[in-house]
């Protein structure tokens, strides 16, 4: 399961829109929408967000690794 996929299975999981996570966040609902389907990735600051508004923690740094080259 890629970063996007896994972004939104938490989101929907949480009932939450687009619009209103990207609202916490402090990104645009296209960012999000481009999050979700692998487009772009969020920041390391974006993504620590995005863990803690659903709940959940990288259960897998792989996908991390992978999209920031570490």
């Amino acid at each position: 399961m890629s970063l996007g996929e896994r972004i939104k299975e938490q989101r929907k999981s949480c009932g939450m829109s687009q619009e209103k996570l990207a609202e916490l966040v402090g990104v645009s609902r296209q960012a999000v929408t481009k999050w979700e389907t692998d487009q772009s990735a969020p920041s390391t600051e974006k993504l620590f967000k995005l863990a803690c508004l659903l709940k959940t923690l990288c259960r897998d740094s792989t996908d991390v690794h992978k999209v920031y080259g570490l």
